[in-house]
This record gives structure tokens, C-alpha cells and sequence, in this order.
């Protein structure tokens, strides 16, 4: 595990500040919206695509990076269209720099965080919706901290725009200079943040300089399970893939496991994941965690294939990163290499996540309870 450079943690903010949504930044506008904001400040309209180029386009955010702007303007045009969102806390590395973690400060004190994985062929950035999540998974970190609030569309983008930058500067040996995947994996229920999250995608689809020209075939959105708005996506002309956190094939269990199902059942979210396969064209990722002896019994693999067998599927199977403390653990090999078996022989296209970011805290949250862990801590006892 590599300590990458530190970043002073923002200061802390009032509690009366702390519902307040960050200011506004140009991620959060369309060009039109930047052009009117920059007319505001009685620049002319051509402005906004200069800074907007700056940001999306070559990944820059110092003023002083920005050469082809006034001198006596940059500051006062940063200042309005790229206000601070994210300040680093925390940076780790591992697998050789390939895997990078990210904790962030937001302008109220809030903590969120980001992983970027380096590739041969791709990197990809793992990013978080909310402040923590109000899901309540169990075996979950971020579930277990309950929900602080919904991220800006801003901040959202923010983070990949920041780790774009990382990988731009060639700090992820081996793997290509360029961002080309992200995922809602990181801390909250994206769906729960509807709007944001699906003003976030298009940002990050768009071309320079109105985002940041990713395929949408390359963004991948996760939920547990918010049936209204798995249909709703479905209906957004977006082909981006849909992953679905299921972790268990009964609702006995899921349940338990996911507590959203005691509103939405199995039958009714697969249902709906099959909609949205058959409205997009994409193939539905199905998320289970292996967790010993809760939901790997060789029947469970059956009862999955089953409900699996002949749709646009494929099964996502991923080692539990306990998290400290926790009751959870992951499932043993022998038992997961079962589960695989059962499922390919039910015709379902399975495979296993590769297994990143534990010497990191690699679970979502981990890193950002810790931080919490230690704000709460006497100041003698961190020392």
C-alpha cells in the first residue's frame, strides 16, 4: 500500500451549513447556461467554451494553466464556473499504483470516495452519488453509515474529471492515458438520486467542450433495485448498462439482505431489469456478493440459473471485501468456483470480479468511516 500526497482536510463547516448544496460550477450547466453566467460577469459569451475546453477538454483546473484567457480575467472566470467541490483527504495506491482511492471533503464536511483502476486496455473510475447511502445494506460500509445527502451533478462529475487528470498524467503505468469506463459502484444508490445522476451521464457522454466524451456503452449505473426508476431509465434514450444488485435469488433472503425488497420483490425488479434490457438492447449485469454461508448454498446457484436462464444476462459474481468488524465474510473458493459451475450449466454467463483495493480499504465506505473514526478519536489517541 502506497500513501499518496496529502491535502489539508477542508475545515470544518457549521452544522447549519451543512444541508446547503455546494455552489454552483460549470459540470452542473449545458453551454448555454455557462454562456449566460460568463455574460453575467460582463465577459463575452466565447469565454465559457474556453474554460469549459480547459476542464473537460485538456483536464485542466488551475487559472494559470489557462493561457489562451486574459490574465486579469482567469481567476474571476474560475472563480465563477469551477468553484473548489472535492478536497482531497486521502489518497492510496496499490497493485502497483493500478489501483488509486480517493476520500474527498465536500464544501459541508461530508466524505466521499473514488477508486480509478488501471487497465492494458482501459481505465476505469469507480464514483459515489451520495454521501453515504440510505439503503441499509447490511454487509455494506456506506450502507451501515446511513445517508448524509444526494451529491450535486457537479460534484459527481467532478470526480471523474479529477481522476481523468490522474490517469491523463500518466501515474497508471501500463494502462492506457485515457479515461474510458465509469461506474456507479461508489457510495450511494445512484437511482435514489435520479436527476443528478442522469444529468451526470450526460455530461460525461457529451463531447469537449460540453463534457467529457465518453461512450455511453461504457458507463455502467448500479441500483438495488428502485423499480419506478429502473423503468424510468429505461425510457431516458440511454444506452448506458445497467447492473443490478441482487445478492440473493429469494426474497426470504433478499429481504434481509437488501431491504428495499421487502418494497420491490425478485419477480418485480428482474422484471423490470428485463424491460430495460429489451428497451435498450443491453445486456443486464446481475451483482451478488458471495458471503459465506448466507447466500453461496449450491441451491441458491440453482434457484439463480433458473430465474436467469435465456435472458439478456450476465451474472457478476464478487468476493465480499469484509469490512472491520463485521459478522460478513467471503465466500471460500472452493464454494464460489460451485456457484460458477451450477450457474454455467444453467446457461448463464457468469464470471467472478477481479479482487482490488484490500490493503486500501477497498470496500465502498471503509475509507470514509475511518476518517470519521478518527475525527471522533481524542486528538492524543491519533497522534
Amino acid at each position: 500500500m502506497t500513501s499518496l500526497p496529502l491535502i489539508p482536510a477542508a475545515p470544518d463547516v457549521p452544522a447549519a451549513r451543512r444541508a446547503a448544496m455546494p455552489p454552483r460550477h460549470l459540470a452542473d450547466l449545458d453551454l448555454a447556461g455557462r454562456q449566460a453566467l460568463v455574460t453575467e460577469l460582463g465577459e463575452p459569451a466565447f469565454r465559457a467554451k474556453q474554460v469549459s475546453t480547459h476542464y473537460f477538454g485538456r483536464l485542466v483546473r488551475d487559472p494559470a494553466g489557462m493561457t489562451d484567457l486574459p490574465a486579469a480575467t482567469r481567476d474571476r472566470l474560475a472563480g465563477a464556473l469551477l468553484p473548489t467541490l472535492l478536497t482531497p483527504v486521502r489518497e492510496l495506491a496499490c497493485d502497483d499504483g493500478a489501483t488509486r482511492k480517493a476520500l474527498w471533503r465536500l464544501h459541508d464536511g461530508s466524505l466521499v470516495e473514488s477508486v480509478l483502476m488501471g487497465y492494458p486496455d482501459r481505465v476505469t473510475v469507480c464514483i459515489s452519488s451520495q454521501a453515504g447511502c440510505g439503503m441499509a445494506c447490511p454487509f455494506c460500509a456506506t450502507g451501515q453509515a446511513g445517508l448524509t445527502r444526494n451529491l450535486s451533478t457537479a460534484e459527481i462529475v467532478d470526480q471523474a474529471v479529477y481522476l481523468a487528470g490522474v490517469a491523463a498524467s500518466g501515474a497508471v503505468a501500463g494502462s492506457p492515458p485515457r479515461l474510458s469506463h465509469v461506474v456507479f459502484m461508489g457510495m450511494g444508490e445512484p437511482l435514489a438520486n435520479y436527476s443528478r445522476v442522469t444529468a451526470a451521464i450526460r455530461r460525461l457522454v457529451a463531447p469537449a467542450p460540453d463534457g467529457l466524451g465518453l461512450s455511453q456503452r461504457h458507463i455502467t449505473v448500479s441500483t438495488v433495485g428502485l423499480v419506478p426508476a429502473i423503468r424510468r431509465l429505461a425510457g431516458e434514450d440511454l444506452s448506458v448498462t445497467l447492473a443490478l444488485s441482487l445478492h440473493a435469488p429469494d426474497d426470504e433472503l433478499r429481504d434481509e439482505l437488501v431491504p428495499v425488497n421487502q418494497r420491490w420483490k425478485v419477480a418485480e425488479v428482474l422484471d423490470a431489469a428485463w424491460d430495460y434490457a429489451a428497451r435498450t438492447g443491453r445486456r443486464v449485469s446481475i451483482e451478488y456478493a458471495m458471503i459465506k454461508d448466507v447466500n453461496d448454498q449450491p441451491w441458491r446457484a440453482d434457484l439463480l440459473g433458473r430465474l436467469l436462464a435465456g435472458r439478456l444476462t450476465h451474472v457478476n459474481l464478487i468476493p465480499l471485501n469484509p469490512t472491520p468488524g463485521s459478522r460478513w465474510d467471503a465466500s471460500p473458493k472452493p464454494v464460489e468456483r460451485e456457484f460458477v459451475r451450477r450457474l454455467r450449466a444453467a446457461g448463464v454467463s457468469t464470471t467472478v470480479r477481479d479482487t482490488r483495493g484490500r490493503e486500501i480499504d477497498g470496500a465502498c465506505g471503509q475509507l470514509a468511516a475511518a476518517e470519521d473514526d478518527d475525527t471522533d478519536m481524542p486528538q492524543e489517541a491519533t497522534a
